[in-house]
């Protein structure tokens, strides 16, 4: 070998174990600066891409991130989750997709629109059904409380699309009812989230006043049980852009939604985390 294919073969080698330090995903949130009050694009690079990316959400002991993607090998849209372990982040793909992802606050169901999985001792279930009641119905995100209040999106692709909720009473499950109109009003109101005491609930939509594009918009639970106005999250979260499938870390501490940050022709969606603040100090105006 000559000299200066070996000093090649230095920088090549050199260069790859450089890439995979600087690479290497250690510490909570995917070893991620965590944001301030303005969202900033989860983990860059990594998760966000210049491709598409939606829906992230993590379980309960914040050990799991699951979110979809678009497979830059066939355009096709898949299912991928970074676990930790032996204090690392490690990404695996777990499927094409199957609906959106949600972890009920327990970490013992993985929703997926209409159908769910029960977690197991090895990992996860086969795909199940929730029932007749919403076989028929179109789902494309259905997020529980901890008392097992299952809240859902009913869209069609014309924007009529309304948001329902199902309770269980007595450990019976509810057949679904809509939501209230301080919720169900406007056009494309879908992928809502229900906070795990049910103090709140988010959503995306296009409603006047709003940013331009998909908005989301967050109602108060009131004290006497019903649900407050709608409330769009403002300038920071909402541009003219499409917004959509907001939803609050397990630990409280993170609001993560999707943002459209290419244009309606040539769209690039990426996952925005920002800190859950944002949703305190719109409670403090009220």
């Amino acid at each position: 070998m000559k000299c200066s294919q070996a000093f090649l073969l230095v920088g090549l080698i050199y260069s790859q174990l450089c890439h995979s330090v600087q690479t290497k995903l250690e510490g909570p949130y995917l070893g991620q600066k965590p944001p301030s009050l303005i969202p900033q694009a989860f983990a860059p690079g990594i998760v966000s891409t210049k491709g598409w990316e939606y829906g992230g959400v993590f379980t309960p002991d914040m050990k799991e991130f699951y979110f979809l993607r678009e497979s830059k090998a066939d355009k096709k849209q898949e299912f991928v989750v970074f676990q930790f372990k032996n204090n690392n982040w490690h990404e695996s793909i777990v499927s094409p997709r199957r609906g959106q992802p949600f972890i009920s606050p327990d970490g013992k169901i993985m929703h997926l629109g209409k159908r769910f999985k029960h977690r197991t001792a090895t990992g996860w279930s086969d795909i199940k059904s929730l029932g007749p009641e919403f076989d028929e119905l179109p789902i494309m995100r259905l997020t529980s409380s901890i008392n097992g209040t299952y809240v859902f999106d009913d869209a069609d692709r014309e924007g009529n699309g309304i948001l329902r909720y199902s309770r269980l009473v007595k450990g019976q499950r509810e057949a679904p009812k809509p939501l209230s109109k301080e919720i169900n009003t406007g056009t494309w109101n879908a992928h809502p989230f229900i906070a795990a005491d049910e103090s709140f609930i988010m959503w995306d939509g296009v409603r006047e006043g709003g940013y331009g594009n998909s908005d989301i918009y967050i109602s108060f639970k009131q004290s006497d049980g019903s649900w407050g106005a709608a409330i769009n999250l403002g300038e920071n979260v909402n541009t003219a852009q499409w917004e959509a499938a907001a939803g609050i870390t397990p630990d409280g501490k993170y609001l993560f939604f999707s943002r459209n940050t290419g244009s309606e022709k040539h769209p690039n969606i990426d996952i925005f985390w920002v800190d859950a603040k944002v949703i305190e100090n719109l409670r403090l105006k009220l």
